[in-house]
């Protein structure tokens, strides 16, 4: 069996309109402002974090794994190349499957006022494709059943629905 603590560490990655940088605590600030939104809870629940909790959730992330290592923690922060502005993230949090085979259970944010451009889309299809590359084989997403644009996402991917239903959110998966 392969050590499971030795999990892969985000990398920067560029897609065609946006810098994905491994995160980090200068962030912090920066992603208070673009996520301190309630509209971006509607499918997920809960309230957007108060800037301390948001520095001890990225203080907690940039580790990179769960306290007993069962899990890897890769987060990016989605940055346009352009503007140089702060648009979103993909999470991609690891783990080993049955068969000792590496999965990554993906998430994404964009910020209100930065959605229905792609950004998910184009950010995602990158980190999967690293993830890919790097041995991951089996990619996840738990998506709200009502959240058409989180399934388009996972649609780009590569990603398809499944019957199975987690905390309300269907599962898809590769």
């Amino acid at each position: 069996m392969t050590d499971p603590t030795a999990w892969l560490a985000a990398a920067p990655l560029r897609s065609a309109r946006m810098v994905l940088e491994p995160l980090d605590l200068g962030h912090v600030d920066e992603a208070f402002d673009a996520f301190d939104d309630p509209r971006l809870h509607t499918y997920t629940g809960g309230q957007p974090a108060s800037l301390d909790e948001l520095r001890s959730r990225f203080t907690r992330q940039v580790v990179g794994s769960s306290a007993d290592g069962s899990q890897g923690w890769l987060n990016w922060m989605l940055r346009r190349q352009d503007t140089r502005q702060l648009v979103g993230t993909v999470q991609a949090t690891l783990s080993r499957g049955e068969d000792d085979e590496l999965q990554a259970e993906l998430a994404w944010v964009v910020a209100s006022d930065h959605q229905g451009h792609g950004y998910a889309s184009e950010a995602a299809v990158t980190v999967a494709g690293w993830l890919r590359e790097h041995g991951v084989g089996c990619l996840i997403a738990d998506i709200h059943p009502d959240h058409q644009a989180s399934a388009g996402v996972a649609r780009a991917v590569g990603l398809h629905a499944t019957t199975t239903v987690v905390d309300g959110e269907i599962r898809w998966t590769t």
